[in-house]
């Protein structure tokens, strides 16, 4: 679930190596103070960091628009202005660059409850041609992805046409996260729906990323001739690729580690055999890892040659280096206890800035005044 203050470990550590030595010094690490929160695997390079080349220099988040119910999946159609997804409501709003707000709709059918409601949201990569905007949301029975032909001159969205359904959904591990990868399919990120053995099953949509046509077909190359592009996974709610198309994946561990997953088709990330690194040859260990209390990682995006990443009970923004070859430098931390909790962050259509939100009036924010935001960060 997406963890309060108050959420307890059983256990704590922070680097691959770690995870690999024996029990005894396992426990040790158990009984320690927390540290940093960061750990490195074998793929990741010291040194990195905000300095490293291609870096850019983050500007002071302002608000672009505030008063919104927990948004979640934002996109941007072709004159800059973005599709926000308000998980509680089911209202899509419309967001220009100079912060001026309308309402697109209502997605009908959306349940809203626990961690459920409207989800993910991407725009066709072709719109307006495709006239379509894609949603995942939360019903009555399940989780589903449908596509919806949005009116972009009069701001105003059609009914929702299922492509995907039969999603798992619980209250909590929903997953919701949809991108077009630049192969042109759709992917969409699911949780195990609080069912943990199903994500290990490749013929089961939980726990799994999903890569499938603008009509809800299997992708005509997936591994497993189905939906599932990879699985093991408990709770991927952010996908970003680099310029080498490179696909990084956020997930939300148990009660050790959250991570950052550099994606390959078919592989398994272990949920629920294993949290975190130490899985050995079945399966792939993360690029990164925090202890709980610093991340809760959420949306994902890139600019420059940096991952950001928006974290809920950690209440920051983390900027990780990319190497451009799947490795990583040392995170570092941005915002912290600034906004609160932000669920998600997307790159501006020009480059010069990414979006952030938060998500304060989830059940486990301390809403501000307006809350929640969508704030415009400037990248330089």
């Amino acid at each position: 679930m997406e963890r309060t203050p108050a959420h307890t470990r059983t256990h704590t550590y922070t680097t691959r190596t770690l995870a690999l030595l024996g029990a005894a010094l396992l426990a040790s690490a158990c009984s320690t103070p927390e540290a940093n929160g960061v750990g490195s695997g074998e793929n990741t390079e010291p040194g990195g960091g905000s300095a490293g080349a291609g870096a850019l220099d983050l500007g002071q988040p302002e608000d672009l628009a505030t008063g919104f119910d927990v948004p979640w999946g934002i996109d941007f159609l072709p004159d800059g202005s973005a599709l926000v997804a308000q998980r509680d409501s089911a209202v899509v709003a419309r967001v220009a660059p100079d912060g001026q707000t309308s309402e697109a709709g209502t997605i009908e059918g959306v349940a809203h409850g626990g961690e459920g409601g409207l989800l993910g949201l991407a725009v066709d990569p072709e719109f307006p041609e495709e006239p379509y905007v894609y949603v995942y949301y939360t019903t009555d029975s399940d989780n589903r992805v449908s596509r919806v032909e949005y009116d972009g001159e009069a701001d105003s969205l059609g009914d929702p046409e299922v492509i995907l359904d039969g999603i798992p959904a619980a209250n909590t591990h929903n997953g919701g996260r949809i991108e077009f990868g630049p192969d042109g399919y759709l992917y969409a990120a699911t949780g195990d729906a609080q069912i943990p053995d199903s994500s290990q099953d490749t013929d089961s949509l939980a726990g799994k990323i999903l890569r499938m046509t603008t009509t809800g077909d299997p992708a005509p190359d997936n591994p497993f001739d189905n939906y599932a592009y990879s699985y093991g996974h408990r709770n991927v709610q952010g996908l970003a690729w680099d310029e080498a198309e490179n696909l990084y994946a956020t997930e939300f561990g148990q009660d050790l580690l959250d991570e950052v997953n550099l994606i390959e088709p078919g592989n398994n990330y272990g949920w629920p055999e294993v949290e975190g690194p130490g899985g050995g040859d079945e399966y792939t260990d993360p690029l990164i890892t925090w202890e709980p209390a610093e991340a809760s990682p959420s949306g994902a995006a890139i600019a420059g040659d940096s991952l950001y990443v928006a974290s809920l009970r950690g209440a920051r923004l983390w900027e990780i280096p990319l190497n451009g070859d799947g490795t990583v430098g040392e995170p570092e931390a941005r915002f912290v206890d600034e906004f609160g909790r932000l669920r998600t962050v997307v790159t501006a259509p020009d480059g010069d800035a990414l979006w952030l939100s938060t998500s304060n009036l989830d059940a486990w924010g301390s809403p501000a005044d307006d809350d929640d935001r969508v704030m415009s960060v400037p990248l330089e």
